[in-house]
């Protein structure tokens, strides 16, 4: 059975005993708030993994990353090899005033330069600012907490397990 206004009646008792409840304000500054382990901060970047594949610019959905890069060559690693060349990092920038904080660039990163760090204090008085470049972006990599803990339960990846049987026959060969 509806009795008419019966939703009415139901908002406004959670209406009230909302207002008696006391409110809870972190005095933030003076206090630091508790964030959750793998908060969503800003971004930190870990500029030796960096290849400059440029998959984190083109995915970005907000074209809020600048790299800039050179080719280098690299002699050959063994005697009669041939020379290599690869890319190498002139600039990494992200300018935080156009991010979305979508984390696409974080998950598309094939190489695992780009963490999530809990940072979030890096206000800035102009806008031009929030560009940081990729030294500024270093420094945010050493907050980057560890990765959870594995679970011992979990079976053994696929590829730890196949390395594991290779050097157990190998072993096994040596020994015959």
């Amino acid at each position: 059975m509806n009795i008419p206004g019966s939703g009415l009646a139901k908002g406004l008792a959670v209406t009230l005993r909302t207002l008696t409840r006391r409110a809870e304000t972190v005095p933030y500054p003076d206090a630091q708030p508790e964030l959750a382990p793998r908060t969503r901060g800003v971004i930190g970047l870990f500029e030796e993994n960096c290849t400059v594949c440029m998959l984190c610019a083109r995915e970005c959905p907000d074209w809020c990353i600048y790299i800039d890069s050179h080719k280098e060559t690299v002699p050959p690693a063994a005697p009669g090899g041939r020379e290599r060349s690869r890319n190498v990092l002139d600039r990494f920038a992200i300018d935080f005033a156009l991010c979305m904080y979508c984390g696409i660039c974080v998950e598309v990163c094939p190489f695992d330069a780009l963490f999530w760090s809990p940072e979030f204090e890096y206000a800035e008085t102009d806008i031009r600012d929030l560009t940081h470049e990729r030294d500024r972006l270093r420094e945010w990599m050493w907050t980057v907490p560890e990765p959870p803990a594995l679970d011992a339960a979990a079976e053994e990846p696929k590829e730890v397990a196949a390395a594991r049987k290779a050097a157990e026959k190998l072993a096994k060969e040596k020994e015959a």
